[in-house]
């Protein structure tokens, strides 16, 4: 199973050529639920701060700064620790 890529505080130029401030934003409080990827997401992190927990994998911590690529088919578990702000893109 591929696992989630995490490029930490990538440059202004990588965002920009990836069209992400374009991206819709999507917020979150403080919480945990179950996810899966019927496509791969890409994000960009403005804030926050989680634990994403793939189904037979290690624990990833993402959040503020983090370029972040979730796999198609991955399920997993969302604990939000911090408030979330972040730009997304599926496909």
């Amino acid at each position: 199973m591929s696992k989630i890529k995490v490029i930490r505080n990538p440059s202004n130029e990588q965002l920009a050529e990836l069209g992400v401030s374009d991206w819709p934003i999507w917020t979150k409080e403080s919480s945990e639920f179950p996810w899966s990827y019927d496509e791969p997401e890409t994000c960009y992190f403005l804030e926050g701060n989680v634990v994403v927990t793939p189904e037979g994998q290690e624990p990833v911590e993402v959040g503020k700064g983090d370029l972040v690529t979730f796999p198609t088919g991955m399920s997993c578990t969302w604990q939000i620790r911090k408030d979330v702000k972040k730009h997304y893109r599926f496909g």
